[in-house]
């Protein structure tokens, strides 16, 4: 249920910077939205595990910004993989990723945090 709210939330984010970013970010139509926000997905469940594990030093000295160079380097692989779905430079990635950053700790990790009273 999870990958698949997150894959939702992509697709919505990449959607929006389509529209926010024609200079920067290029998507074809929704379908290109829609695998790439599914591959996103999976190679987050899959790759990204690992490239954490791999620069963990660089993550904690960095205080976890590092990840940020992580998740925009999962969209360049994303953009490689999906004909349609691209960026001008690594750049606009970085803010792609800041942006699915945030709307995924909004909208996908909210219902994992828990306050106790």
């Amino acid at each position: 249920m999870r990958l698949i709210m997150q894959a939702a939330v992509n697709m919505a984010v990449f959607l929006a910077c389509a529209l926010l970013f024609p200079s920067g970010f290029i998507l074809a139509n929704m379908t290109v939205a829609a695998m790439a926000a599914v591959v996103l997905a999976f190679l987050n469940r899959l790759l990204k595990p690992l490239l954490i594990l791999l620069s963990l030093p660089l993550v904690i000295i960095s205080l976890g910004a590092f990840s940020l160079i992580i998740n925009a380097a999962m969209l360049e692989l994303t953009a490689w993989l999906i004909p349609g779905f691209g960026f001008e430079s690594f750049w606009w990635a970085f803010l792609v990723a800041l942006l699915l950053t945030l709307a995924n700790l909004i909208f996908v990790d909210q219902g994992s945090i828990q306050i106790r009273r």
